[in-house]
């Protein structure tokens, strides 16, 4: 996957949202409604091509995720790019309407809308009122049905954060890593609607982190693990099946950072390196 497009073709930047419910997640399917699939048929419809300019993204959501922040990069040749530049937002916006591209520009030199991120921050929504959730929140946030301890979350929120083997709360991929360094997890109840929102913000995300974060959280809140648990899962570095996963519906990617033009590319570079723990053997 090349920083830079090859020649005659322009890199797009894509700011994006869209509303998760009614999607198969981002990664193109063959037979399943996806964000990326929705986009790319847009893109190609839009441009009158018989081609596919494929997408790549920030960070892959999972089915019925939402997404307010997120980023992908296209790959058009110069003369498509140059003749549909003013007028293929406007084009977009008509042709999908659960899939929002705020803006679509020229990427500077480096940018890989993947690999130059700093980091990616997500919100997860939970209601734990006894009546349930306001129906017009329900498509964007769980309902948790005992109440929730914040202090106790945020007790367990601040043994999680650092550089750490997330492989507990991930669903492992072959070859793939499990170190990441999360950088915030907290949580807020808004005084009038009660809804608590989790802030969590890592430089990547492994499957179903985020979601087993949540996961275990609500134990701790709702009294039926202590505050040090999730901590202690962490540590043992293997999935625990009282983790549980929650549902989709309440999370959301809020936004994606990216490091000033100059240090795009040697972002892209650092972030394709395989890291290893302080201390860990490499064998």
């Amino acid at each position: 996957m090349s920083d830079e497009a090859e020649p005659g073709f322009v890199r797009v930047r894509l700011d994006l949202s869209y509303d998760g419910k009614d999607f198969s997640g981002w990664a193109k399917q063959t037979s399943r409604r996806t964000v990326q699939g929705e986009i790319e048929d847009a893109l190609r419809t839009v441009t009158r091509s018989s081609v596919t300019y494929g997408l790549t993204v920030a960070g892959r959501t999972d089915a019925g995720v939402h997404s307010r922040g997120q980023v992908a990069h296209v790959d058009l040749p110069a003369g498509v790019w140059a003749e549909h530049e003013e007028k293929l937002l406007r084009r977009l916006a008509g042709h999908k309407r659960q899939v929002r591209i705020w803006r679509a520009a020229k990427a500077p030199a480096g940018f890989n809308a993947r690999f130059s991120a700093l980091w990616r921050r997500y919100a997860y929504r939970v209601g734990d009122r006894p009546g349930g959730v306001d129906p017009l929140l329900r498509g964007h946030v769980l309902w948790h049905d005992r109440p929730l301890d914040l202090d106790a979350m945020n007790e367990a929120a601040a043994l999680m954060v650092g550089e750490q083997d997330f492989a507990a709360y991930c669903k492992k991929r072959e070859g793939a890593t499990t170190i990441r360094t999360l950088q915030k997890l907290h949580w807020v109840r808004d005084p009038e609607s009660g809804v608590l929102t989790a802030t969590v913000q890592a430089d990547a995300f492994c499957h179903n982190m985020v979601r087993a974060l949540i996961g275990a959280a609500l134990f701790v809140g709702d009294g039926r693990r202590p505050a040090a648990w999730p901590a202690e899962v962490l540590a043992a570095k293997v999935r625990d099946p009282g983790v549980h996963v929650v549902r989709p519906h309440g999370l959301t990617l809020e936004e994606v950072a990216y490091p000033a033009d100059e240090l795009l590319a040697a972002r892209a570079v650092e972030a394709r390196n395989v890291r290893t723990l302080p201390g860990a053997g490499c064998c």
